[in-house]
């Protein structure tokens, strides 16, 4: 039986006025998202706080430490039994979102809303070294899948509130709505079609204004007023990006490393997870500024004056404890703990830079913020949102310049190293695991795909009828500017181009990945 709702005629007719229910949906998708992360935080804030005052009975209470590991153990195996129902919950979220986009992975939204929620909560309240970024962006997609079933959109409208959801699931997280918009556009959707844009700001706006109306107008990591910094002393700011993309480099290989360390134990899935919640323990009761995310640790580093020794057992303690969270398969994610490492590499080289090479002491928080967007772009390689992130969330942008200084020679740091970005690292890895029957969808559906032309690519300047395109491919549409262009197979394909191609659902994913490689860059292929 054909399905009315994907059929080739009812998804053209539906094209018209695209863009104005566009906007109406993401609205409702980030209103929602809005609501359920503030939820969120407010929940596991109130468990980190209950968990806290837990530790600090056990450390004057020798007594009671068995018992706190008992409850951890049972919390850890709960999580466990979680993450056993909807493996889609485990680890960050982000490249189960971006498999479910190029569609090779498929999310019951609900039950991993659900279970991401709860699992995410007991995550960060427990204080095992996870962000709340990952599980945000998953979560926020799951509401804009959700909205879409719900609303019986076709198969190329829920991609966009997909993409929307995951906006404003980062935006919520970090009351940073700019860095939503980018992070959609740059690293889950990765071109800047303006449908993405309108619809991930749209929803990004409003995730950000529900989050602000209950946490406030102020920044997440709210420092005071940053010195700006003379350019004389900017050639520092190259060894800063040295050592952050080294730091960055070491950051991927020691997660995808216990990753790979967890996965091939015999242990069962239960004993992995409690371990990280038993490390939380220990750590919690003999020094828990290093507990959670580290959004504390952060900001102890303006007041505290740490010696260089004392922020190298930080990195050190913060570096494995994160790996073994993480490796473990727990819902959290790796966002905020990536930016506290680059803060404490930041701190010791403006440390360095402060004791021995003559750089004034009005400028070493200078180093914490540039090296935290450095570290963000030599792991995530999304050098803009990192950029964006930072700014947003210290609430200064006049700070730009150094940032893209120490991001560019981070970032070249890292590419150096051979280093591949994390979530396409970590979403590889969940593809393998994957049958290709998990995916299939019957073939009399039909969706649409939106594909960007690079500079440089193979198909750039040429004719439609001189390209072998992949079977059951047809370009029904061209964005050239504000123009919509029907295609003829002697129209010419220009950079900057958005082709709209129509193909059946079960096989849109190889044509998406096809096509892809004819539309990007040679030099992005290449990378």
């Amino acid at each position: 039986m054909i399905h009315i709702k994907n059929s080739t005629f009812n998804i053209l007719n539906k094209v018209k006025n695209l863009k104005y229910r566009i906007v109406i949906d993401s609205l409702i998708v980030g209103i929602l998202v809005g609501l359920v992360i503030v939820l969120n935080r407010f929940l596991a804030s109130e468990l980190g706080k209950l968990f806290m005052s837990l530790y600090k009975f056990a450390k004057s209470h020798v007594y009671s430490i068995p018992f706190v590991f008992l409850i951890l153990a049972i919390l850890g195996y709960f999580v466990a039994k979680l993450s056993k129902k909807e493996p889609m919950i485990s680890g960050s979220g982000i490249p189960q979102v971006e498999g479910t986009l190029i569609r090779k992975l498929n999310m019951n939204w609900l039950r991993v809303l659900t279970y991401k929620f709860i699992g995410g909560v007991a995550c960060l309240g427990a204080g095992l070294s996870v962000g709340r970024e990952g599980p945000s962006v998953q979560m926020g997609a799951c509401i804009g899948q959700g909205v879409s079933s719900k609303l019986n959109k076709l198969d190329y409208e829920e991609k966009y509130l997909i993409t929307s959801g995951a906006s404003a699931g980062l935006s919520a997280a970090f009351n940073a709505p700019l860095s939503g918009v980018m992070f959609a556009l740059e690293e889950a959707h990765k071109n800047f079609s303006p449908l993405v844009l309108l619809s991930a700001m749209v929803a990004s706006l409003s995730a950000d204004f529900i989050s602000k109306g209950f946490f406030g107008i102020i920044p997440s990591l709210e420092f005071s007023k940053l010195a700006i910094m003379p350019l004389k002393y900017y050639w520092v700011l190259i060894f800063l990006g040295v050592m952050v993309g080294i730091s960055g480099v070491i950051f991927n290989t020691g997660i995808l490393k216990t990753q790979s360390i967890f996965k091939n134990s015999k242990m069962k899935i239960e004993y992995k997870i409690i371990i990280p919640f038993l490390l939380a323990g220990l750590i919690g009761i003999i020094s828990p500024i290093l507990l959670g995310g580290g959004h504390e640790l952060i900001m102890s580093l303006k007041g505290m004056n740490f010696t260089i020794t004392t922020l190298l057992i930080f990195l050190f303690i913060k570096f494995i404890f994160t790996f073994i969270s993480f490796g473990s398969g727990v819902p959290g994610g790796i966002f905020f703990p990536l930016l506290v490492l680059g803060a404490l590499v930041g701190n010791i080289v403006g440390l360095i830079g402060v004791n021995y090479l003559g750089i004034p002491n009005e400028y070493l928080m200078n180093f914490v913020v540039l090296a935290m967007a450095g570290h963000f772009a030599a792991s995530v390689k999304a050098p803009i949102t990192g950029i964006l992130l930072i700014s947003e969330m210290t609430g200064t942008f006049e700070h730009l310049l150094p940032l893209a200084m120490v991001v560019i020679i981070a970032q070249l740091t890292s590419d150096l190293l051979n280093a591949n970005p994390i979530y396409e690292e970590l979403l590889d890895r969940i593809l393998h695991k994957q049958e290709k029957g998990n995916t299939e969808i019957s073939t009399s559906s039909k969706t649409l795909l939106e594909i960007g032309i690079e500079l440089d690519s193979f198909i750039e300047g040429k004719y439609i009828k001189e390209i072998n395109w992949p079977k059951n491919a047809l370009v029904v549409s061209i964005t050239r500017g504000n123009k919509e262009i029907l295609p003829k197979g002697n129209t010419k394909i220009h950079v900057g181009d958005y082709m709209v191609v129509m193909t059946d659902e079960s096989a849109s994913s190889e044509v998406l990945e096809d096509i892809s490689k004819l539309s990007r860059s040679s030099k992005t292929k290449n990378s």
